[in-house]
């Protein structure tokens, strides 16, 4: 087992080391000059754009960001102060990145799990239920809200929700950020694309492993088709799910940008954009290679999870 798991942990370091390194050349391949592009932003500075900004500005921040250096002392010099937590300060607030993401990063957690959540439950139990009854109208009517949940734009799915459920029935918060009632819309919109692909998943495996020979054994025992279902078939199901959960954490992650865009909430997606807005590379970088190291992470849990839950693939 300490096997298995020292070589998961070894593969993951050249795939963040290779993140680092695309995180760290996203600067240098911006077409035209990065310091003039940052001068130039709108982000907060007012400076009226590039032509303001005066030659002695540009050469003390092409002097600060380390451009007047080679390429690869620029890199080191950069990922050690990350290997340090120093992500380096914002251009136009000239705050730490590091404590500007944190500040923010709360929030994005709290919705992605909580889609996270309502993906999985949802899923599963769509999932199982529809392989139950296979070929039925409950199938055919779970199938087709799974096609209908992959197929809609999930920006078009919250401003539907913010219509019917805070505007018309008034029951929740339309936009905002803190408390349950303010997590219910946004957290269901994000879900709701995950929860059809694993309930889609689901029915599958599920479909797969009902004819595999021990479970007929299993019911020749005897055992009731809960504990048939329950103790031999999904747990065995669970595995190809499990790899489309870790997935989807990380396309959820990504998906809260438009989510807390649509819900105006504070997170990670609203930083992100003002970033972008404002031409602030420094924290641009900072938040995709954070994103980017999360997506590896879970992607490493997921990969010792299947240890646990199939003892065959330590092994091999």
């Amino acid at each position: 087992m300490i096997t298995f798991l020292l070589r998961r942990f070894l593969t993951a370091i050249p795939v963040l080391l290779g993140v680092s390194i695309l995180v760290f050349s996203m600067l240098h391949l911006t077409p035209g000059d990065p310091v003039q592009l940052m001068l130039s932003g709108g982000g907060g500075g007012g400076s009226g754009g590039s032509q303001g900004a005066s030659a002695e500005a540009v050469e003390a921040l092409r002097k600060e960001l380390g451009f007047d250096r080679p390429i690869w002392e620029q890199y080191l010099t950069w990922m050690g102060n990350v290997l340090q937590g120093d992500l380096g300060r914002s251009i136009w607030s000239n705050q730490k990145v590091t404590e500007m993401i944190f500040a923010q990063i709360g929030s994005t957690i709290q919705l992605t799990l909580a889609g996270l959540g309502i993906a999985i439950i949802l899923g599963i139990v769509l999932g199982i239920a529809a392989a139950m009854r296979p070929h039925s109208w409950f199938d055919t009517l779970t199938m087709g809200f799974a096609s209908l949940g992959v197929s809609m734009p999930s920006f078009w799915l919250g401003l539907v929700l913010i219509y019917i459920f805070s505007l018309h029935f008034g029951w929740v918060p339309a936009t905002g950020t803190g408390g349950v009632k303010r997590l219910i819309l946004p957290a269901f919109t994000l879900g709701l694309e995950a929860s059809a692909v694993i309930a889609r998943l689901v029915r599958s495996s599920m479909l797969e492993i009902m004819r595999q020979e021990y479970i007929t054994t299993a019911r020749a025992k005897g055992l009731r088709e809960t504990a048939v279902v329950t103790r031999h078939a999904l747990r065995n199901a669970m595995i190809p799910v499990i790899t489309i959960v870790g997935l989807q954490f990380g396309a959820l992650l990504s998906g809260a940008v438009i989510i807390e865009t649509v819900f105006a909430r504070q997170g990670i997606g609203r930083l992100t954009i003002t970033a972008i807005n404002g031409k602030d590379f420094p924290l641009v970088q900072g938040i995709i290679l954070l994103v980017a190291s999360i997506y590896v992470v879970v992607n490493l849990l997921t990969d010792l999870l299947y240890g646990f839950l199939d003892p065959k693939i330590r092994y091999e």
